[in-house]
C-alpha cells in the first residue's frame, strides 16, 4: 500500500499555528485599542488645556486677548496645533493657517472641548472644536493627530511582523507536535497492513512505552496472537481431515479391483472416489496457500508469458465448447509470484468460464499495467454471477445455479493464491457476462 501523505500532521500543524496565531493576534489588537485610546484622551487633554487657556484670556480682554494669544501662537509655527479666529463677516483675524478648515462647521458657543471633531485637512488627522463666540465671531481650536497616526501605524506594522512569526513558528511546534504521536500510528498502519497482506505473524518490533499507545500496541498483539492460534488450530484441523480421508479413500479405490463381475458399479464407486480425493486436495492446496501467504519464496514472474499459455492452452478445450478464448497481454509485465499457483489460478477461471458460458460465447483474458498495480481481467458472454452469490462467491463449498461439474472450491483457491501474492480481487458491475479484476502488486523500479 502505498505511503499516505501526512495530511493529519499537516492539518494538527496548522490548526495549532492558527490557535497561536488567534490568540495572539487578539491579544494585540485588544493592546491596540488601548494604546489608541490612551493617545487619543492625551490629545484631548492638550485640545482641552488649549481651550481653558483661550478661554481665561477671553474672559479678561475678549476678542482682543484671544486675537493676540493666537497670534503669538502663530508665530511660533507650531506644526500640531490649528487656531484660527474670524470677524463677524467670516474674515480672518487670527490663525495659524490662512482660511477656515472646510471639514468643519461652527456649533455651539464657550471654550468646552466636549463633542470635539476628529476631521482631515491636508492630509492630517485632527481632533478640534469649531465655536460661534458671542458677538459672532467664530473660532477653531485643534490638536494634530499625526503623532497619534504614527504611533497606531508602526504598532500595526509590528503586529503584522509578529502575526507572520506567530504562524510560522506556530506551524513549527505544531509540526514537532503532531510528528511523534503521527510516527506511531503509522507504525500502527504498517502492521495492519502486513496483516492484512496475509503475514498474521507480524508484530511491531522494539520495546512498548509506557503510554495510550504502547497500550494499543500491547492490545493489537495479543488480538493477533489470539486470531493466529485460531487460524493455526483451523488449517491443522482441515488438513488433518483432508490427510486421514484421503488415504482410505485411496485405499478402498485400489481393493475396487479385487470385485469381479459388477463393472459399472466399480466404475461409478472408483468415480466417485476419485471426485472425493480431488476435493480434499482442492482443500490442501487452499490450505497451503492460505498457510504461505505474507509474500515470502516469490520470485520474479513474467505474467505476460504466463497469461498467453494459459490463453494457448485453454483455446481448444474453448473451441471444442464452440467458445473463443482471447488475451491482450503487454510483454514484460512482471510480478512477484509462484509461477505454479498463479497458472492454477488462471485455469481455474478458465475452467470455470468454460463451464458456465455457452456456444457462441467469448472469454476474454487482459493484462493492463496501472500505476501501481498489473491489472489481470478475465471477461465472458456468458450467463453471469447471480447477485446474490456476488458475497459468497469465494467461500468454499459455494456453487452457481446452474448445472456443471464441480465442488464450489476453485474461487476458494483462486482468493487463496491472490491473498498469497498479495493481490486484490474486485468484481465489477458488468452488463452481460461475469468479470473479474486481479490487482497485482507492481515490482519496485529497482
Amino acid at each position: 500500500m502505498s505511503r499516505p501523505r501526512p495530511r493529519v500532521t499537516l492539518r494538527l500543524a496548522g490548526v495549532v499555528a492558527v490557535a497561536i496565531t488567534v490568540l495572539s493576534l487578539a491579544g494585540m489588537v485588544l493592546q491596540y485599542r488601548l494604546v489608541e485610546a490612551r493617545l487619543m484622551e492625551q490629545a484631548r487633554s492638550l485640545l482641552s488645556a488649549d481651550l481653558d487657556g483661550l478661554a481665561a484670556l477671553y474672559d479678561q480682554r475678549r476678542i482682543i486677548a484671544l486675537r493676540q494669544a493666537i497670534d503669538y501662537r502663530a508665530a511660533a509655527a507650531l506644526a500640531d496645533e490649528m487656531l484660527w479666529l474670524g470677524d463677524r463677516a467670516g474674515g480672518r483675524l487670527a490663525g495659524t493657517r490662512a482660511e477656515w478648515p472646510a471639514a468643519m462647521t461652527p456649533a455651539g458657543e464657550g471654550f468646552s472641548a466636549e463633542a470635539a471633531q476628529v476631521f482631515a485637512d491636508g492630509g492630517t488627522r485632527w481632533l478640534g472644536v469649531a465655536r460661534t463666540l458671542p458677538g459672532g465671531f467664530p473660532l477653531i481650536v485643534a490638536r494634530s493627530l499625526a503623532g497619534v497616526d504614527a504611533t497606531l501605524a508602526a504598532l500595526r506594522r509590528a503586529m503584522a511582523a509578529i502575526t507572520l512569526g506567530m504562524l510560522a513558528m506556530g506551524a513549527g511546534v505544531g509540526w514537532l507536535a503532531a510528528r511523534g504521536p503521527m510516527r506511531r500510528i503509522a507504525r500502527l498502519n504498517g502492521l495492519a497492513d502486513r496483516v492484512a497482506g496475509g503475514d498474521l505473524a507480524a508484530r511491531l518490533p522494539g520495546v512498548r512505552p509506557d503510554d495510550e499507545f504502547g497500550l494499543l500496541e500491547t492490545h493489537v498483539h495479543a488480538m493477533l496472537d489470539r486470531i493466529e492460534a485460531l487460524n493455526r488450530a483451523t488449517h491443522r484441523l482441515s488438513d488433518t481431515i483432508a490427510h486421514e480421508l484421503r488415504t482410505p479413500l485411496n485405499r478402498m479405490a485400489q481393493k475396487l479391483g479385487a470385485i469381479a463381475g459388477q463393472d459399472d458399479v466399480v466404475d461409478d464407486l472408483r468415480a466417485e472416489m476419485r471426485a472425493a480425493v480431488r476435493v480434499f486436495d482442492a482443500l490442501l492446496d487452499i490450505s497451503r496457500a492460505e498457510a504461505d501467504t505474507g509474500g515470502g519464496g516469490l520470485l520474479p514472474l513474467d505474467l505476460s508469458a504466463l497469461v498467453a499459455e494459459m490463453a494457448e492452452l485453454y483455446g481448444p478445450v474453448a473451441e471444442d465448447a464452440g467458445m473463443t478464448v482471447t488475451a491482450a497481454a503487454p510483454p514484460g509485465l512482471t510480478v512477484l509470484g509462484d509461477s505454479t499457483l498463479i497458472g492454477q489460478m488462471i485455469a481455474n477461471l478458465l475452467d470455470n468460464a468454460v463451464k458456465y458460458c455457452r456456444p457462441g460465447d467469448r472469454i476474454d483474458l487482459a493484462l493492463v499495467p496501472e500505476r501501481e498495480t498489473i491489472r489481470l481481467t478475465l471477461a465472458d458472454t456468458g450467463p453471469g454471477l447471480p447477485a446474490d452469490l456476488r458475497e459468497t462467491a469465494f467461500d468454499r463449498f459455494t456453487r452457481g445455479g446452474a448445472p456443471v461439474p464441480g465442488h464450489g472450491l476453485g474461487l476458494a483457491l483462486v482468493r487463496a493464491i491472490a491473498a498469497r501474492h498479495g493481490a486484490r480481487i474486485v468484481l465489477p458491475p458488468t452488463t452481460q457476462g461475469f468479470a473479474i479484476h486481479i490487482l497485482w502488486p507492481r515490482l519496485p523500479a529497482d
